[in-house]
């Protein structure tokens, strides 16, 4: 049926778990487990969909470093087809130490950025052409997603959170994409307003199919002039919120992929998003497509 591409940063986590505190200043305090694995972001979010069963392509930076080596064996295990862009970088990913406390999560990281070159534009239009759908960031990379929408492509857009969200600074990435998909306090920041309510409606300004993720109560949707709510699944108990945001837009962008109808492109994201918060880091829980459909059709009548 073909596949699905994007372009981001590699992420890799180094995962603290079972800490009761954070250390003060001169002290060294002992994790009782400690895992390694790919972060989130956009990567994550292609892993998912390639456990469901479709074939994925990101563009990203990688080097030689034991990190990006771990990484590439990461992207081989999961079935996704890395495309490495140009970088000067000695470690060209982004590096997070994350301490896992028992009512929050505190992180570390080291962070680089895709260079936005003429080179990296030409190889990223070249590994994601032809595809079904492109996953979007907002990165400077303008000029390609609008090509591979003149190609055909469905573009989904995800900012994640940053203090100057808005209208004003990411109308370019809104008037491209065919579906945006943010939570509640990026949806009320980017549009203004107070509530996600209004914030849902704000957003028909630039889309049909309006969705608003509200933690862990479910999605507000907005399909024309319909307007309606889709409840979470509540019989996953949460461990550990990370990547809860990249595995929900893996379920949604299956839906699209396969023909769903809107509605139920996001009771699939409410599927792998309630799924991935059962366990520890990003990629700790994930879910495959028989799992996935039986889920639905037990849960979502």
């Amino acid at each position: 049926m073909g596949f699905i591409a994007g372009l981001g940063m590699t992420n890799v986590d180094l995962l603290y778990k079972g800490m009761k505190r954070m250390p003060d200043k001169g002290e060294e305090l002992y994790s009782e487990g400690f895992s390694l694995m790919l972060g989130g972001g956009l990567p994550a979010t292609l892993i998912n969909l390639g456990k469901l069963g479709i074939e994925t392509k990101i563009c990203t930076c990688l080097g030689n470093d034991i990190f990006s080596e771990f990484a590439k064996e990461e992207y081989e295990k999961s079935g996704v087809k890395p495309t490495v862009l140009k970088s000067t970088a000695n470690i060209p990913l982004t590096i997070t130490s994350a301490v896992i406390l028992p009512d929050d999560r505190s992180f570390i990281s080291y962070k680089n950025d895709i260079e936005v070159s003429y080179k990296n534009k030409e190889i990223f239009y070249s590994t994601a052409k032809g595809c079904v759908i492109c996953l979007m960031n907002p990165n400077g990379f303008t000029d390609v997603y609008r090509k591979l929408k003149d190609d055909g492509a469905i573009l989904v857009l995800d900012t994640g959170w940053d203090d100057e969200l808005s209208f004003e600074k990411y109308g370019q990435y809104l008037e491209l994409a065919d579906y945006y998909t943010p939570n509640r306090k990026e949806a009320m920041k980017i549009t203004g307003e107070n509530t996600p309510e209004k914030a849902a409606l704000s957003l028909k300004k630039y889309f049909d199919k309006v969705i608003v993720k509200v933690d862990s109560e479910g999605c507000i949707g907005i399909d024309g002039d319909r307007e309606f709510f889709v409840k979470s699944v509540d019989n996953f108990s949460c461990v550990d919120s990370t990547g809860a945001g990249d595995a929900f837009l893996a379920g949604f962008v299956y839906g699209i992929y396969h023909g769903y109808s809107f509605e139920e492109c996001i009771e699939f994201g409410n599927i792998t998003g309630g799924n991935a918060v059962t366990k520890v880091g990003a990629l700790g829980a994930q879910i495959n497509e028989n799992e996935l459909i039986k889920i639905k059709n037990s849960y979502y009548l």
